[in-house]
């Protein structure tokens, strides 16, 4: 190959640009690996002979967003783990279901058949929570988790990515119209810089997967096409409460007597929506005792800008109220964590977004707040940008 061949097929690479490495984010370069080199691609598009630059840059040190904390007793070296994010997702649809099908040979995915309660606490202190069976998760409409922990598809998902590069804690600058070069009609590109100016190269396709209060801030004074868009979607937050106990530790009456069996509990309460068990789950028998609690997102909301640690104090006393410890159950782990992006408002009557293109600068935005608000709307969002970029 000459050295004008050489330079002419790397002119004719594609380069794209994610922003956010998200699942959103992992999950399109995933469809795009797979739909360029026809590997399994469940996208209709199509045969292409170049396999494309992708470049995720992700803010953080780590990928995936299906969040997990742990923490180690020193004592046994034992661990307390919480997933403070998605708790589990769902697979509705069929091009969903084979999507994650390889994960669920692997058992990097399960179904989560989970034991589900009514949970309503007693306004007295002396007495326990009124806990009444709702429903068995059955393979019918399977809850799926990660193992053995949530951040664990993520990994792998981000492993398994052959043509594509991830840049951590890279925070790319909000685009501007003049990062857009326009060289004809068939060949424009933008150019990303970071938030200290650096350039971090030129670019085919610029995708940005951030929540969406996050993706107006980005897009704000770029005269992206859809801007008013963004704004229609609106998100509202949650804190998540993580509680731990030691080993050997009595647990509070309604975890020790767990009358009827529970893993989740549907929470009747001003503050808080949903209770897990974690050390009850699958591939976490070694856990010492850990609950996560998730707080109403509309209560999040009123209360996102708070000071967390006042937060965390309200949110214990309604977690007590709801567990119902004593001196001697009071867990001795406690986190709080605040979500200011956590669920997406659905409007009644509202359509779904849809991921939102600019199609002169070939910019799209996505997430999974384009659509329901779900793991599967990322993956839904990430198999429409495919399909646009494929088809251009």
């Amino acid at each position: 190959m000459t050295d004008s061949t050489l330079h002419a097929t790397q002119q004719s690479i594609p380069k794209i640009a994610i922003i956010g490495g998200g699942l959103t984010g992992l999950f399109t370069a995933t469809l795009l690996e797979r739909a360029f080199t026809n590997d399994n691609a469940n996208v209709a598009v199509k045969s292409k002979s170049v396999v494309p630059n992708i470049v995720i840059f992700e803010k953080s040190r780590s990928v995936g967003r299906l969040a997990t904390r742990y923490c180690t007793d020193s004592a046994t070296h034992q661990n307390w783990q919480w997933a403070f994010g998605a708790q589990f997702f769902t697979a509705k649809s069929n091009d969903f279901q084979h999507f994650i099908k390889p994960w669920l040979k692997t058992g990097l995915l399960q179904p989560w058949r989970a034991n589900v309660v009514d949970l309503i606490p007693s306004d007295d202190a002396a007495q326990n929570a009124d806990i009444q069976a709702k429903e068995k998760w059955s393979s019918t409409q399977a809850r799926y988790i990660s193992t053995p922990k949530m951040t664990s598809w993520g990994r792998v998902l981000a492993d398994e990515l052959a043509h594509t590069t991830i840049k951590f804690k890279t925070r790319v600058a909000p685009l501007c119209n003049e990062h857009f070069i326009e060289q004809n009609e068939t060949n424009s590109k933008t150019e990303l810089f970071d938030e200290n100016g650096n350039s971090l190269g030129n670019f085919d396709w610029v995708i940005c997967t951030a929540p969406s209060g996050q993706a107006v801030d980005m897009m704000a004074n770029s005269n992206f096409s859809e801007q008013a868009k963004i704004t229609e979607a609106q998100m509202q937050a949650c804190y998540t409460l993580m509680l731990g106990w030691d080993d050997g530790q009595p647990l509070p009456d309604t975890l020790s007597s767990l009358t009827p069996l529970w893993d989740v509990a549907y929470v009747h309460d001003a503050a808080l929506a949903r209770i897990f068990i974690e050390h009850e789950k699958l591939a976490h028998d070694q856990l010492l005792p850990s609950v996560t609690i998730h707080a109403r997102n509309d209560w999040s909301e009123q209360h996102v800008d708070d000071d967390i640690d006042i937060v965390k104090a309200q949110l214990l006393q309604a977690a007590q109220q709801a567990l119902s410890w004593n001196d001697e159950s009071t867990p001795s782990q406690v986190d709080c964590h605040r979500w200011r992006y956590a669920a997406t408002l659905k409007q009644p009557d509202h359509e779904e977004l849809g991921i939102l293109v600019d199609e002169p600068r070939q910019w799209i935005v996505s997430g999974d707040w384009c659509g329901q608000g779900n793991i599967e709307s990322c993956y839904q969002m990430a198999r429409q940008t495919v399909a646009k970029i494929c088809a251009d």
